[in-house]
C-alpha cells in the first residue's frame, strides 16, 4: 500500500500505477474542467476588446472608440468583481485539493462582516484573483490537449472494433489489421496515467502556492502575537499598579497607624515597666517594616514616575545607586505614554542593578533623548564588559519587555568594556 500525503510524492513511487492516485488525479482534472469552463468563457469575453485593440495596433490602426470603452469597462469589471468571484473559488479549491493532497491548507484571512471592503487590501485576495486568472487562461488549452490525447488513446485501444479511422494522412481499416495499434495503446496507458498525474500535481502545487497562508497570513499571525504580547505587558503593568495602590493605600496606612499607636503607648508606659522593652522593640520593628514596605512599593512602581515623569524618576534612581551615576535627561522631553515610561524606567533600574552587581564599574551614565516620535535610553558603564544575555543577567527578560512595548534593545559589551545598553521605544 502506498502511503503518501500528496500526489507529487505518489508520482515518485514505483507503485503509483497500482494505487488509486491516477484515478484521483483524473477525477481532479475532470472537475477542474467543469469549474473552469464558465470562468474561462467570461474572462475571454472580457478580453475580446483587448485582443481587437492589439490586432489593430499590430496592423497600424487606432482602435475605435467603442473598443476603447469596452476595454475600460472590462478592466473595471475585472478589478471590481474579480475578488468576489475569486474568493469563493479559492475556498472551493482549498476543499477540492484534498482529492490529491491531504495536507491542510488554511484560508489566509476572513472577510470582516462589518467592513467587507477590507478584502481588497489583503495580499491573499489578489493571489486568489491571480489563481483564477491563470486557471481561466491556461487550463482550457491544457485540458483540451489532454482530451485530444485521451481520445487518441481510446481510438488506439478500440481500433479493431472501428470500421475505419484516420491517423493523420494514414487511413486504417478496423479488424485484425488494427491489433498492433491496440497493443500500442496498451503500452501507452502508463504514460497517459503519469501525464494526468503530473498535470494534476502541477495544478495542486499552484493552488497550494497561491491559495495558502503566504506572507499575508504570516503577517496577520505575527501581528496577533505582537498585540497579544503587548496586551499581556499592559495587563502586567496594570496589576503592578493595583498592587502598589493597595499596598500604599491599605497596608502602609495601617502600618503607619500601628507605629503611631506603639509610639504613643511607649511614651505613656513607665521606663521601669516590664513591658517597656518588648514594646520598644515592637515599635522599632514596626518602623523598620515601614521602611521595607516603602522600598517595596517604590520597587513596584515609584511614585515619582507616576507624578512627575520619567526624567525625574531616572534622577531618583541614579541617586539611590551604589555606583556613581550621571543622568542626561532634558526637561524638554516631557511626559511620555505610560507604557514607554514604565518600560524605560524598569530597563534602567535593571541595567543599573547589573552594573552594581556584575560590571565592577566605577561610574555609569544614563542618557534619555528624543528620536522622532520615540525616545532612546542609553545606559553605559566603564566596567569589565563581556555582558552575556545567556548568563542569566536579566538581559533576555529586558529584551522581551522592550519588544512587548514595540521597541528594541541593543547591547554592545566587548571584553574589557565599556558596556552600552541602548533601548529604542
Amino acid at each position: 500500500m502506498l502511503n503518501a500525503e500528496h500526489l507529487a510524492t505518489a508520482l515518485r513511487d514505483r507503485r503509483y500505477l497500482r494505487t488509486t492516485w491516477p484515478w484521483r488525479a483524473a477525477g481532479y482534472l475532470s472537475i477542474t474542467g467543469v469549474i473552469v469552463t464558465p470562468l474561462a468563457f467570461v474572462l475571454w469575453l472580457l478580453l475580446i476588446p483587448w485582443l481587437v485593440a492589439g490586432r489593430n495596433l499590430i496592423h497600424g490602426t487606432t482602435p475605435e472608440l467603442v473598443v476603447l470603452l469596452l476595454m475600460a469597462l472590462g478592466a473595471a469589471l475585472i478589478a471590481t468583481f474579480s475578488p468576489l468571484v475569486a474568493l469563493p473559488l479559492a475556498a472551493l479549491e482549498r476543499q477540492r485539493l484534498r482529492m490529491i493532497d491531504s495536507r491542510p491548507l488554511v484560508a489566509p484571512h476572513r472577510i470582516s462582516a462589518t467592513n467587507p471592503l477590507t478584502l481588497f487590501g489583503h495580499e491573499s485576495t489578489w493571489r486568489a484573483v491571480l489563481y483564477a486568472v491563470v486557471l481561466a487562461l491556461f487550463a482550457p488549452p491544457v485540458l483540451v490537449l489532454t482530451g485530444v490525447l485521451i481520445t487518441l488513446e481510446a481510438t488506439l485501444l478500440f481500433s479493431p472494433w472501428l470500421t475505419e479511422w484516420n491517423l493523420g494522412d494514414l487511413t486504417i481499416d478496423g479488424g485484425p489489421a488494427s491489433i498492433p495499434f491496440t497493443l500500442l495503446g496498451i503500452v501507452l496507458i502508463p504514460a497517459w496515467l503519469y501525464l494526468i498525474g503530473g498535470l494534476a500535481a502541477a495544478h495542486g502545487a499552484l493552488a497550494r502556492r497561491l491559495l495558502g497562508s503566504g506572507g499575508d497570513g504570516l503577517r496577520d499571525q505575527l501581528t496577533e502575537v505582537s498585540q497579544s504580547r503587548a496586551r499581556l505587558a499592559d495587563a502586567f503593568d496594570a496589576e503592578r499598579r493595583r498592587i502598589e495602590r493597595d499596598l500604599h493605600d491599605g497596608a502602609q496606612h495601617r502600618l503607619t497607624s500601628l507605629t503611631l499607636h506603639l509610639g504613643m503607648a511607649r511614651l505613656d508606659l513607665p521606663e521601669d515597666s516590664p513591658a517597656a522593652a518588648p514594646l520598644g522593640q515592637a515599635h522599632d520593628q514596626a518602623k523598620e517594616l515601614m521602611v521595607v514596605l516603602r522600598d517595596l512599593i517604590h520597587g513596584i512602581r515609584p511614585q515619582t514616575l507616576s507624578d512627575v515623569g520619567l526624567a525625574a524618576a531616572l534622577w531618583e534612581l541614579a541617586a539611590s545607586s551604589p555606583v556613581p551615576v550621571t543622568v542626561e535627561a532634558p526637561d524638554t522631553i516631557g511626559r511620555l505614554p505610560e507604557r514607554v515610561e514604565t518600560t524605560a524606567y524598569f530597563v534602567a533600574a535593571e541595567a543599573l542593578t547589573n552594573v552594581a552587581r556584575h560590571a565592577g564599574a566605577t561610574s555609569a551614565q544614563v542618557r534619555l533623548t528624543r528620536a522622532g516620535d520615540g525616545v532612546v535610553l542609553e545606559i553605559q558603564d566603564d566596567g569589565r564588559g563581556g555582558a552575556d544575555p545567556a548568563a542569566g543577567s536579566g538581559l533576555t527578560g529586558l529584551a522581551d519587555r522592550v519588544a512587548a512595548a514595540g521597541g528594541r534593545l541593543l547591547l554592545a559589551s566587548p571584553a574589557g568594556g565599556p558596556t552600552l545598553l541602548r533601548v529604542e521605544l
